[in-house]
């Protein structure tokens, strides 16, 4: 792993408490996801929750869900972050 991967690791488990073995866990996990399918991705969206030890709202969760299966993400961090605000 180079050093700025290990920078940004570093500042996503400072911020979210989730281990960069989890994130590749889940990365690998989902490799060959079908992100138009909506069960997919409600479970893809409740395991980061747990995962961060985030709650999540239904309305959060169903306005993810629909973003993420109409392929209507956000093309960089700053917008994506403002999306888990709202």
């Amino acid at each position: 792993m180079s050093e700025k991967q290990s920078n940004l690791f570093s500042q996503i488990k400072k911020k979210t408490n989730i281990n960069p073995t989890d994130i590749f866990k889940v990365a690998n996990s989902v490799q060959n996801a079908d992100f138009s399918d909506e069960t997919t991705v409600r479970d893809l969206v409740k395991k980061l929750s747990q995962m961060a030890n985030k709650p999540i709202s239904k309305e959060k969760e169903d306005k993810l869900v629909k973003v993420i299966t109409q392929n209507k993400l956000p093309k960089d961090m700053n917008t994506l972050g403002q999306q888990f605000k709202k």
